[in-house]
């Protein structure tokens, strides 16, 4: 065993660190078998030289990621390194389960059971339903598989689309043009785009039609031929919807649909097609389904607990 002390230079050590230590704690989660101690600017730590020496290469990391963002968030600290299945934690990704690099270097990989249970749907089938709670990275990672398929030029479009159902707010008193309407309900595939293509690069493969967002009505009498094509919040689509939907799919496309069921936003919430749609559809050749759960949420982690509470409830 062996002690080093990590001095923290022209950074405030509360960016590292985190409120109440929660970042620094978080870290030192991940080393067990070290005592690490952090006060003002110095990191004390104690133990092998192998654990200490990785120790200060996340450490460093974490300062090269604080660099080039506001503040550093739990997400950031999970994400150099890796939880198997088995729950070993590894701290390089083989290269075959990453997904794609977004911006900044930025790894996406699936980071639960069920994400990369897509990720394995999306070799063998052409249509897959993507059905769970929110926070599951359902529409991250399908977004993210359809950039690595538009990169490796696998597919010639991607095509994103949702429905415009309003979620407590009519369309009409909302400011602007129909376009500036119908972008509040788009921004979330906005945001995951923005995570994987340079800003400048997105806007040119946009306006060249290359990557289009778009309502689900502007899908219809189109047949999707060497595309992707992701529809989310699918539990707002009637059966007609759906249908018409799935019928635009076209030679040599991928077809991913995501929707949470306990989210439903039509006026009557029987109208959803996405479950009877599922059950229509999932059992055909070609076509996979994965059930996220609970256990899949990567998002803040009284997200999960909320979910629990609004399921104990039965709302």
């Amino acid at each position: 065993m062996i002690e080093k002390v990590i001095r923290l230079e022209e950074i405030d050590p509360v960016d590292i660190y985190g409120v109440k230590n929660r970042l620094i704690d978080l870290l030192a989660a991940y080393f067990p078998k070290m005592r690490v101690v952090a006060r003002g600017s110095e990191i004390n730590l104690k133990g092998s030289a192998k654990d200490i020496k990785l120790f200060e290469e996340k450490i460093n990391r974490l300062i090269e990621i604080r660099s080039k963002k506001r503040r550093l968030s739990e997400d950031d600290v999970n994400s150099l390194f890796v939880v198997t299945q088995s729950g070993e934690v590894i701290n390089e990704l083989p290269e075959n389960e990453i997904i794609v690099y977004g911006n900044e270097g930025k790894v996406i990989n699936a980071r639960t059971i069920n994400q990369k249970k897509l990720v394995e749907c999306y070799e063998k089938s052409d249509l897959i339903f993507a059905i769970g709670p929110a926070g599951t990275g359902k529409t991250y990672t399908a977004i993210a598989l359809a950039v690595r398929a538009l990169k490796n030029r696998e597919v010639k479009r991607l095509l994103l689309t949702r429905p415009a159902v309003e979620a407590g707010e009519r369309l009409g008193f909302l400011p602007g043009d129909m376009r500036d309407k119908l972008d509040p309900y788009l921004q979330p595939l906005y945001d995951a785009l923005r995570d994987m293509i340079p800003a400048k690069r997105l806007a040119e493969l946009m306006e060249d039609g290359i990557i289009q967002i778009a309502p689900l009505a502007y899908m219809r009498d189109r047949t999707l031929e060497s595309a992707f094509v992701i529809l989310d919040e699918a539990q707002n689509t009637t059966m007609g919807q759906l249908k018409m939907f799935l019928t635009r799919m076209g030679n040599n496309s991928k077809f991913i649909v995501t929707g949470d069921a306990t989210q439903i936003d039509l006026p009557k919430k029987s109208d959803s097609g996405l479950l009877r749609g599922v059950k229509m559809t999932g059992k055909i050749t070609g076509v996979s389904v994965v059930e996220f759960d609970k256990g899949d949420i990567v998002r803040h982690p009284l997200v999960s607990k909320i979910v629990q509470a609004f399921e104990d409830s039965g709302e």
